[in-house]
């Protein structure tokens, strides 16, 4: 998921970024209103947290689940748990299994594979990719997505569920 967090004192942005991207959210950082208008005009951003007159101790996890919920409300709905043959998704608890074997998975291969579950076999672009998964410090010629998909394929394990498509991204087999 994609977080635009707007807050003009930098080091308490920073610090509530860290907290975000440690719980799988791409977050970007804009430290006044202007830049923040910038980064809207050019990625679609799922929540923008503008951090005005909130009080200097906030507590993450409640700034989490707040996140969690807006997010829940501007998305498409789908259904709780993502599934495709022996493979389940469970983004509320952040997990996934393969034929009920728990998979340890990087909050970017997480992430990768959240958003081909939820296309529901229509192809993703590695430009999709990259912009719902990581955040604005990301190159646009980066191989990050590439690399994520190869070591999410291993821990997948077989038989293989990502196939890729020719000039066009990835999609998961049903």
């Amino acid at each position: 998921m994609r977080v635009l967090l707007v807050e003009d004192e930098q080091s308490l942005a920073k610090y509530v970024a860290v907290g975000l991207r440690k719980h799988g959210f791409a977050v970007d950082i804009a430290f006044d209103g202007r830049i923040a208008m910038d980064k809207c005009e050019v990625t679609p951003y799922d929540v923008v947290v503008l951090d005005r007159d909130l009080p200097r101790v906030l507590m993450l996890t409640e700034l989490i689940a707040r996140v969690r919920a807006l997010s829940r409300c501007s998305a498409p709905a789908r259904p709780p748990v993502l599934r495709t043959g022996d493979l389940v998704l469970d983004p509320a608890r952040r997990t996934v299994e393969r034929a009920g074997r728990l998979l340890h998975l990087t909050p970017k291969e997480f992430g990768v594979l959240e958003q081909l579950l939820g296309a529901a076999g229509d192809v993703r672009s590695a430009e999709t990719l990259l912009d719902k998964v990581w955040d604005e410090h990301a190159g646009p010629f980066t191989n990050a997505v590439r690399i994520t998909v190869g070591t999410l394929r291993r821990k997948l394990g077989d038989p293989p569920l990502i196939e890729t498509v020719t000039g066009a991204g990835y999609r998961i087999r049903s």
